[in-house]
């Protein structure tokens, strides 16, 4: 029997790698932009085509290769930054693997070009879908010029299944604000369509900050500093008024590389406690300085999560440096246990004297008097006694006739009132808890669950606006302004039209701000500027369902955040109007998410509660 085990050839092997590393275009960005700091680079341009799928060039003033290097880069798991395995555990640079630009070219078609400072001529180098097509020498400037062409041109299937343009870009824009903000030490510039995007100046983090996030932010940062023998602290987080329903300003950084890490996210949020609603999320910029050798970055192929030595005590240092951070700038209210508060006089009456009040009393006050007697100031008061028209206050035949008319039309409205009672009478209906309506069905009783009854009725009602393209909008008084980060710009950029079918008028205002001029009817006009960030939140949570599209995302959004919700009391007439919707709907059953909304107990499984 022959031998079945070979090896994979190398473009195979490659591909393999790229699924791994490259899942769409904001991967391959991540791993140029990283190449370029390692490269000790401090000028960098990011240009973009159709989000990645035409182009994707990074252009860096950096070391630079010489010919042999250039060609060794895109061999696999050829790198300059490890020598042996003890590298491994003093890592100090963004890549270290050597997989991604073997990986890019594995799935693109690559052209590179290269110089080092001190050479005349530089390098060019072609490459696609692992084969070299040309390296020839080239005149180009001190650097390296990477430019990506045609992502996924030799895997279809993995092409197919990359996103719209807005959803791409946006996610590259993701990448990208995860390198520059960490690195504020390097000019940036992004193009995308041959348009400027975001031009960033070199700086300080904070500025680095400002420049992505807006002028704003310069207001809302407080300052974390913290070092230890453990983990050094360093970076700020926002105010607690300025906390969001959405996610996505929460950058945690450790050793210039951005991570993702819940149980420290839930530390920094531990320390906003009863600072911020439960459902709101802090925004914070921190960075950990820790030593490399008490963590390890290569459990995870895209390098964004780490594993610590000692996790509990760098999540105790952290909650503590954010908390006293807020105590320091007088954001976080602090106690003074010896000092008693309740006994404390102000500065300025602990020198005057305690005067006993005086008490004015009239003796000569006679309520049974037909006049009051003087008044205080020496005036008498006369009473009116209003004996004209006395003759009015006995009623006429015609004032007989009007109150027996008045009497009439009030029957006949009490027995009107009446006969619409007993007609809501057949449905017999009580909420239970502020949670559930019960009602009376022949075979047993029904249980209603009425905020996911309400949920199921608006969403059927804002996917039939969205089908007609039109829809009622609750006019705002006084229009007002809500100012979105970067990403979240570019999502409500990609639903506007939509929004605007489902009732809301936002116009753009620039710099990340919008205006609200009218909402949805239904919705809270203090509450607008919340009900936009959750929308675009659960939009975003959302986009992964498959069995949703846009459309109905967006209308799943809505219906949640504005619907009725658990705890509200309902009266009779409110309950019979929700059973109704309810049962209008194309399925009254189950919400759009599959949730049940109804549940059924017959007679039969009643009287076995009861039987012994």
């Amino acid at each position: 029997m022959s031998d079945i085990i070979q090896l994979l050839p190398d473009s195979v092997a490659n591909q393999i790698a790229a699924g791994e590393v490259i899942q769409r275009p904001a991967s391959a960005v991540k791993e140029l932009l990283e190449n370029s700091i390692d490269a000790d680079s401090t000028q960098i341009q990011l240009i973009i085509k159709d989000a990645g799928r035409t182009l994707i060039q990074v252009i860096d003033n950096g070391k630079g290769m010489s010919p042999t290097d250039a060609r060794m880069s895109f061999e696999r798991h050829a790198t300059s930054k490890l020598k042996n395995t003890d590298d491994l555990f003093n890592i100090r640079t963004k890549g270290f693997r050597g997989e991604a630009l073997a990986s890019i070219a594995a799935v693109a078609q690559v052209e590179m070009k290269t110089m080092r400072p001190n050479d005349e001529i530089g390098t060019k180098i072609i490459i696609e879908g692992s084969e070299v097509k040309l390296q020839e020498p080239c005149q180009t400037s001190k650097g390296t010029s990477i430019s990506v062409k045609n992502l996924f041109f030799n895997v279809p299937a993995r092409r197919n299944f990359l996103k719209s343009n807005q959803v791409e870009f946006r996610h590259i824009m993701e990448e990208f604000q995860r390198v520059a903000l960490v690195h504020p030490e390097v000019s940036f510039e992004v193009f995308h369509n041959d348009q400027l995007q975001l031009s960033l100046e070199r700086g300080n983090f904070k500025q680095r900050i400002i420049g992505i996030m807006g002028n704003n932010y310069n207001e809302r940062l407080v300052p974390v500093e913290e070092q230890t023998e453990i983990v050094k602290i360093s970076g700020f987080v926002c105010k607690p008024e300025f906390a969001k329903k959405t996610r996505g300003e929460q950058f945690l950084f450790v050793n210039h590389r951005f991570i993702k890490s819940n149980y420290l996210h839930h530390a920094i949020q531990h320390a906003f406690e009863d600072l911020i609603p439960h459902d709101s999320h802090a925004s914070y910029f921190l960075q950990l300085e820790v030593n490399p050798a008490s963590i390890d970055v290569n459990i995870h192929p895209t390098k964004t999560e780490i594993k610590f030595e000692d996790e509990k005590a760098i999540y105790a240092i952290l909650r503590t440096a954010v908390k006293q951070s807020l105590g320091k700038y007088q954001i976080a209210p602090t106690l003074d246990f010896e000092t008693e508060n309740t006994f404390t006089l102000p500065y300025n009456y602990e020198q005057n004297e305690v005067v006993i009040p005086k008490i004015k009393v009239n003796p000569n006050y006679n309520p049974f008097e037909r006049e009051l007697p003087l008044s205080f100031k020496g005036s008498p008061v006369p009473k009116d006694k209003n004996l004209k028209h006395w003759d009015k206050l006995f009623p006429s035949q015609s004032d007989f006739e009007n109150i027996r008319n008045a009497e009439q039309e009030e029957q006949i409205s009490i027995t009107h009132q009446q006969e619409t009672e007993a007609k809501q009478e057949s449905r017999i209906c009580f909420q239970l808890h502020r949670t559930y309506i019960i009602t009376q069905i022949k075979s047993g009783m029904m249980i209603i669950d009425q905020q996911l009854a309400h949920e199921r009725i608006l969403f059927e009602q804002f996917c039939r606006s969205l089908a007609l393209h039109k829809s009622a909008s609750q006019q705002l008084l006084f229009p007002q302004t809500v100012e979105l980060t970067p990403n979240d710009t570019l999502l409500l950029n990609d639903i506007l039209d939509d929004l605007k079918n489902l009732g809301f008028e936002i116009s753009p205002f620039g710099n990340n701000t919008f205006v609200i001029n009218g909402i949805p009817p239904g919705a809270s006009e203090q509450e607008c500027k919340n009900l936009l960030e959750e929308i675009l939140e659960r939009y975003r949570l959302n986009t992964d369902e498959l069995k949703f599209n846009r459309q109905q995302q967006l209308a799943l959004a809505l219906a949640k955040n504005i619907g009725t919700k658990r705890g509200k009391p309902l009266n009779n007439e409110e309950m019979n109007a929700l059973i109704d919707l309810l049962f209008a709907c194309e399925n009254p059953n189950y919400t759009a998410s599959g949730k049940p909304i109804i549940q059924i107990i017959s007679l039969e499984d009643l009287e076995k509660k009861f039987q012994r």
